[in-house]
């Protein structure tokens, strides 16, 4: 693993934990459903991470980014698959979305080898 996708998953990790055990039931409940939000429904969990690959990047969050590439990865998203995705957040969030295309690509690469 990287050592740029290690630091993210660390720290997600290691934060997550911090902000969990504070035991907020809003909290809990917000997350949970985003967990359940994933799952396999009417559409499959690969078409629902790169739904939420596309807003990320459209909202410009690159931790969010960062995250569903690393689980589009471990789905088998393909390279050609992932610069269509990225394509699509271009043309959705236009030009500003450049910036984080270009981070996403970056940390694609790194999950890639």
């Amino acid at each position: 693993m990287s050592p740029l996708v290690k630091e993210f998953n660390d720290y997600r990790t290691r934060m997550n934990e911090v902000i969990l055990s504070k035991d907020n039931l809003v909290i809990k409940r917000l997350w949970n459903l985003d967990t359940n939000t994933y799952a396999a429904g009417a559409l499959d969990v690969k078409t629902k991470e790169l739904l939420g690959l596309v807003a990320s990047m459209v909202l410009r969050c690159d931790d969010c980014i960062k995250y569903h590439l690393g689980k589009s990865h471990e789905l088998g998203v393909s390279t050609e698959e992932m610069y269509e995705v990225f394509a699509v957040a271009n043309i959705v969030g236009g030009t500003i979305v450049i910036p984080h295309t270009r981070r996403a690509a970056e940390y694609w690469e790194e999950l890639a080898k």
